[in-house]
């Protein structure tokens, strides 16, 4: 089984669907916790170790042979208690920044949320040291996006992002900070490749599940 700690009720059929599309059989748990980003956003990220950490051991009590986080503002945090879970913990992003730096030296970050862009940002650059690449990361705040999430303006939202995406030059990939703005990767139409988090981390944590290792979270 795999747990999802999400900070966000909507990332629920997101993943569902994937895993019916991606990976049948997969027993999926889902974990909501809206109150760890409101905490992270307002006290910072370091602030919520204490629950994440909790809520992990939650879910390997309850059978979890992997944990996935898929709120990129906690990301780091989650990866930081895996030491105490004796199972692989993966935060949903990473396989998209590995991604991200093979694909270019010039990345950019988009995002909805500003408490997700420094994460984020470090998490590509953490990756480009691993690869042994230099990597220029710039990052950008969507406008207004967040605002329109919060209100259930999804096609608002997902219109913002798109555009932004659109509005990027000199870059070689565009990292799509929030697993919420997956969609709007589809909908843009950049000159560069859109990369989102939802499908690589669940494939990603899916390997975890079977075979009690990852390739990019800890143990």
């Amino acid at each position: 089984m795999l747990a999802l700690l999400h900070t966000s009720i909507v990332h629920v059929p997101v993943f569902d669907a994937l895993r019916d599309a991606a990976h049948p059989g997969l027993e999926l748990r889902h974990h909501v916790a809206a109150e760890l980003l409101d905490v992270a956003r307002r006290d910072g990220p370091s602030a919520v170790t204490g629950a994440v950490r909790e809520a992990v051991l939650r879910a390997v009590g309850e059978g979890a042979r992997a944990v996935l986080c898929t709120c990129s503002t906690i990301g780091q945090v989650a990866e930081a208690v895996a030491g105490d879970a004796g199972v692989p913990v993966l935060r949903v992003d990473r396989p998209m920044a590995a991604a991200a730096v093979a694909a270019g030296s010039r990345v950019v970050v988009l995002a909805a949320l500003r408490s997700t862009l420094a994460p984020t940002a470090a998490l590509v650059e953490d990756e480009a040291r691993r690869a042994g690449r230099a990597v220029e990361v710039r990052s950008r705040l969507v406008d207004g996006a967040w605002e329109r999430f919060e209100a259930g303006d999804t096609e608002g939202y997902l219109r913002l992002v798109a555009d932004a995406a659109d509005a990027v030059t000199d870059a070689d990939v565009i990292v799509l900070a929030q697993a919420s703005m997956a969609p709007a990767g589809e909908r843009a139409g950049a000159a560069v490749p859109v990369l989102a988090s939802p499908g690589p981390g669940l494939a990603a944590a899916a390997a975890a599940v079977n075979t009690g290792r990852s390739e990019y979270g800890t143990e």
